[in-house]
């Protein structure tokens, strides 16, 4: 299992989340943040962290966002990691 950045994220992207994962599984992409599915290891600290409530365990994953799945495995690879707090999108 993993976690996965939903909807709520989009032109969002806060980053409180990346600075408490211990691993280093999110990567930043142009609109959204996104976790890689084969680096989390389902520690749940950044679910608390997320002001928005943008991160599911995959099996809990809303119906409506079940693309974001496979849109993190597909775009977390192809992003860069962030591992430090950024300002916002929602604040620009």
């Amino acid at each position: 299992m993993t976690h996965v950045v939903c909807k709520p994220c989009y032109d969002c992207k806060y980053t409180d989340c990346v600075v408490v994962c211990p691993v280093e599984c999110f990567y930043e992409g142009e609109r959204m943040l996104y976790i890689h599915p084969d680096e989390c290891i389902d520690c749940e600290a950044c679910v608390p962290e997320c002001p928005v409530e943008a991160i599911f365990l995959d099996e809990n994953v809303p119906e409506e966002w079940h693309e974001y799945i496979a849109l993190n495995a597909e775009m977390a690879p192809q992003c860069e990691v962030i591992t430090e707090k950024k300002p916002p999108l929602a604040d620009e």
